[in-house]
């Protein structure tokens, strides 16, 4: 396993150098292999776009569907050219628009990053061309070896700081307090513990409501940390990532109507670009007691 984690590592340098359009036809091939292939995800992404848009026809369900595998192969192999290939040459493919002064100055400020495909080149991006320091909450891999080089990547720019859940959420709510924004990824479905049942395209969600609790956690007392939602979309050049307005209201002391509200907003963010999300997740997999499980 070790041997073939190398492997693939070395491959992955070689793909830095090659230009961009290379890199995204190999990705483009790849997705389309992915998806001949590896049928279980293929009904996970079915699944998904049926019950979240189940007004769309199976045509343009399955359009969607070729777009994803196609998406989540370029994005996969641009971590290349993002953790190996020059910085001078990343400023050249990553932009980052929109309400750029959200980041400016030392304010608490929490993240709002969904799981599009190019959450990593947000990242990345974020550390490499914006002046503070950045921390996330990182899920170490059950591969060292992979582990050791996504944590490399990862950390390449900016002194990033990536917590472990094992480092508890004092200790993220004191970064955040003295000012290192927190990029934050809450829209997947961890499991019931610590979950709230929210909508998400109509469909109750287990969702963890920790966007909240972060934002009142890393602020002042009465004062909580800003919410800024940031959006990264692929371009031709690299990565467009835009950086939205801060939230207003939020949080407020009802933390199931605060995730409600997240999920609301996350679904006029995907329905703008649906093949772009992670839709190779199980979003529903945890159910509410005596409701049907959708991937069985």
């Amino acid at each position: 396993m070790k041997a073939v984690s190398y492997f693939v590592i070395v491959l992955l340098r070689a793909v830095a150098l090659l230009p961009l359009p290379a890199v995204r036809g190999l990705g483009r091939a790849l997705g389309v292999i992915l998806c001949l292939v590896v049928r279980h995800r293929v009904r996970v992404v079915d699944k998904n776009l049926l019950l979240c848009f189940p007004e769309l026809d199976m045509t343009t369900r399955r359009r969607h569907r070729a777009e994803i595998f196609k998406n989540f192969a370029q994005t996969w192999l641009d971590r290349a050219w993002l953790w190996h290939a020059p910085a001078q040459l990343l400023k050249q493919r990553l932009q980052i628009t929109g309400a750029i002064h959200a980041l400016e100055g030392s304010a608490p400020t929490v993240l709002f990053a969904p799981h599009f495909m190019g959450l990593d080149a947000g990242w990345t991006a974020l550390t490499l061309l914006s002046p503070r320091t950045y921390t996330t909450i990182y899920t170490e891999q059950a591969n060292r070896t992979m582990d050791r080089w996504i944590l490399r990547g990862r950390q390449r720019f900016g002194g990033a700081h990536l917590f472990t859940h094992a480092d508890g959420v004092r200790s993220i709510a004191a970064r955040l307090k003295k000012g290192d924004p927190l990029y934050l990824l809450p829209d997947m479905d961890f499991g019931e513990d610590d979950s709230v049942f929210v909508p998400f395209f109509g469909v109750q969600a287990a969702t963890v409501p920790s966007l909240s609790r972060f934002a009142k956690l890393g602020g002042a007392r009465s004062t909580p940390a800003q919410v800024v939602p940031v959006v990264t979309r692929m371009t031709k050049r690299g990565y467009e990532v835009q950086i939205l307005p801060a939230w207003e209201n939020f949080p407020t002391e009802d933390l199931v109507a605060d995730t409600a509200r997240m999920n609301r907003e996350l679904q006029a963010m995907v329905a703008a670009q649906i093949a772009e999300y992670y839709w190779v997740h199980k979003r529903f997999k945890t159910r509410p007691a005596d409701a049907v499980d959708f991937y069985g």
